[in-house]
């Protein structure tokens, strides 16, 4: 997060010194900007003076974009970040060992909090039923201040709670100029202090294979994107995938190009977080038996995978927080013996939210490490 604050700073200097003298003002190339950029640019953060999108961060819209991105992370940082990487040290050191990949289904666009819980992964795999939209453009879009503020209302609920409320989303994310899923993957690679190094759009076949192909084109039944990155820190190269597919029984059936996907990629680490408890569910049994069969740890709240089906014989259990039962909304999934074994076991609290319990006096978590 360090880097963030010396970025605006910057743009207000390259921002007065070019109304002040146009002859310094860098000239907007007539060529594509590249996905850093892009990122970059969505993000609220400098891009480099020779970059197309340079003349666009002079613009008072974007400015102010910048400022809000920069306050909201800002917080997020103090209020979630800072204390969930003082526990992960405490309590789950192991989460930041490197790891071959880490499942977070039902995720939608979140992939802030995978890439906090497993830092380290070489692959991550995302979904949801979110489309991707076109590829982001910003020297194409006619309003500018418009499509930048349905990029921070999509992204709001995700940096003041801990999710994305899919609802407010469809919303957000259907209007004009920057729609669909991929700008929120790109600021937050951005904010991640992640370089892009290549995006590549396609879609699995139904062998689980990914075919690249261009965005928008109708290719295999699940439409994917698979980014590229570098962690600026580390040094390390890293590969995000999103796709748009529905993991119910019935969706896996109907194109069981995902699973396969998944399945070629092995054993790792998953994430399951404010899923809707869609596994406790008759329909979502396939998804759930994939978690369980290719992960070593599965990290999750309450919404995860009931308690039912994590085989004290097979998996360590670890509990964190309080268990309040689900909010109201899901509270036909309250389970009495998770409840007894938070009772019994005293579990360290967790200083930041998680989950539905945004506020973390509430939250629970829960680590499932495979024996």
């Amino acid at each position: 997060m360090k880097t963030l604050f010396v970025a605006i700073a910057l743009v207000t200097a390259l921002s007065v010194s070019g109304q002040e003298n146009p002859e310094l003002a860098p000239r907007a190339m007539p060529v594509n900007a590249g996905p850093n950029d892009i990122a970059r640019f969505l993000a609220g953060m400098p891009v480099p003076e020779n970059s197309p999108l340079a003349l666009l961060t002079r613009d008072p819209a974007w400015q102010e974009h910048a400022t809000f991105f920069e306050k909201e992370f800002s917080k997020l940082n103090l209020r979630q970040l800072q204390k969930l990487h003082a526990w992960q040290e405490t309590y789950l050191p192991e989460s930041l060992q490197p790891v071959p990949v880490a499942f977070y289904m039902f995720s939608g666009p979140d992939l802030l909090y995978v890439d906090q819980f497993f830092p380290k992964a070489k692959v991550y795999v995302l979904c949801g039923k979110e489309s991707m939209g076109p590829p982001p453009d910003p020297l194409r879009i006619a309003n500018l201040s418009g499509a930048l503020g349905n990029l921070e209302n999509a992204m709001k609920s995700s940096l003041e709670t801990t999710y994305f409320i899919t609802k407010d989303m469809k919303i957000d994310l259907q209007q004009q100029n920057l729609n669909g899923v991929l700008p929120i993957l790109y600021a937050f690679i951005a904010r991640a202090d992640k370089s892009i190094t290549n995006v590549a759009f396609g879609s699995l076949n139904g062998g689980g294979a990914f075919q690249e192909s261009a965005p928008g084109k109708k290719g295999g039944s699940i439409p994917g994107v698979r980014i590229n990155y570098t962690d600026n820190q580390s040094g390390d190269s890293q590969t995000l995938y999103y796709f748009t597919t529905d993991i119910s029984d019935g969706g896996i059936k109907a194109t069981p190009g995902f699973l396969k996907f998944c399945q070629r990629l092995g054993v790792g680490s998953s994430l399951l977080k404010s899923s809707s408890y869609l596994m406790f569910e008759d329909g979502f049994a396939t998804i759930r038996n994939f978690i369980l069969d290719h992960s070593n740890m599965i990290v999750q709240d309450d919404s995860g995978i009931p308690l039912a089906y994590l085989d004290p014989m097979k998996w360590n259990l670890r509990l964190f927080g309080v268990y309040l039962g689900p909010i109201e909304l899901f509270k036909q999934h309250y389970q009495p013996r998770l409840q007894e074994l938070f009772q019994q076991g005293n579990p360290p609290p967790i200083e930041f939210g998680f989950g539905y319990r945004w506020n973390w006096k509430e939250a629970n978590l829960i680590v499932a490490e495979r024996k």
